[in-house]
């Protein structure tokens, strides 16, 4: 087990509605037991990331984003600017429990009953529609998103770097999450190629969605 007490910090962005991100999540969550690693979870937003692209989006995603993608952000920055960083580990557990797990979707209802899950107060649920810490919200973003750049999405890691640099990437997009060492095996890969200075995409073939039957 490792020793919390020199653990090397991870810091993980997330938008708790995205499919992949949770999947990551779930992966790093794995990697902290094998690993002498900590997890510091940050919030981004798919709505911010892409509300200056709505045009060119797809007619069914561009209604998910203006529908869905803005209530369950507000609420968890409201979460974290009220309550503390450390609120957004058992948050965001609780709703990707819900909304992806169990499928409940990312409904007001489902980040309702995910603050009930954590203890958190239902007053929050008012930043659903409007939230004051909107700033809080696209800073929190722009720290993540502007370590890896605007084309790509969430969830951004960022580690220090056997430099001392700072390494930061997106992803990995991962499906089925790997468990015990094979988590392991491909942090230590993802670690290996995001430290070559030259190093700028991998890809492989993909037949399938997230699967979130092993979570």
């Amino acid at each position: 087990m490792p020793d919390k007490t020199t653990a090397t910090p991870v810091d993980f962005w997330f938008d708790p509605s995205c499919p992949w991100a949770w999947m990551t999540s779930r992966w790093v969550r794995e990697v902290e037991k094998e690993r002498d690693i900590e997890v510091r979870w940050h919030l981004m937003s798919l709505a911010v990331l892409n509300e200056d692209k709505l045009d060119e989006l797809p007619a069914e995603y561009r209604e998910w984003l203006e529908a869905k993608a803005w209530g369950p952000v507000r609420v968890v920055i409201a979460a974290q600017q009220e309550h503390g960083a450390e609120v957004l580990d058992d948050l965001y557990t609780a709703l990707g429990t819900r909304i992806h797990n169990q499928g409940e979707g990312p409904e007001k209802e489902t980040v309702a009953a995910a603050l009930k899950d954590v203890g958190l107060p239902e007053s929050l649920m008012e930043h659903w529609d409007s939230t004051p810490y909107e700033a809080e919200l696209r800073a929190s973003h722009k720290e993540g998103i502007e370590k890896v750049g605007q084309e790509v999405g969430t969830p951004v890691i960022a580690v220090p770097g056997p430099d001392g640099e700072e390494i930061a990437f997106f992803g990995p997009v991962v499906t089925p999450a790997p468990k015990g060492e094979e988590a392991a095996r491909l942090w230590d890969g993802t670690l290996a190629v995001a430290s070559v200075p030259g190093f700028y995409e991998i890809k492989r073939t993909r037949t399938k969605g997230p699967d979130f039957s092993n979570l």
